[in-house]
């Protein structure tokens, strides 16, 4: 009896379209009500996804600070949050629950 092996998954590597990264963290923003750290980890995610260094630049923060605020143990500003969320090419919106 051979064992199955399975390969990583890793989010990032479906967040290929503008529309797949903008359903990706509506997502996280639904599921964040539960958990608030849930958006900026899947920030870190398109962080990866979209190539760290030159989101770091076009956002204005320093990779090595990109990283740490978008860990899984980072805490980011929301000033930070928005200019990912601006160098993304993205903007939050907020509903009527």
């Amino acid at each position: 009896m051979s064992a199955e092996i399975f390969a990583p998954y890793d989010s990032a590597d479906y967040l290929d379209t503008e529309e797949a990264i903008a359903a990706y963290l509506e997502a996280a923003l639904e599921e964040a009500e539960q958990d608030p750290a849930l958006f900026a980890r899947a920030l870190g995610v398109v962080a990866r996804a979209r190539n760290m260094s030159q989101l770091a630049k076009d956002a204005g923060v320093t990779r090595e600070g990109l990283y740490k605020a978008l860990s899984p143990d980072g805490n980011p500003s929301f000033a930070t949050v928005m200019k990912v969320t601006r160098a993304l090419g993205l903007k939050l919106s907020v509903t009527a629950a």
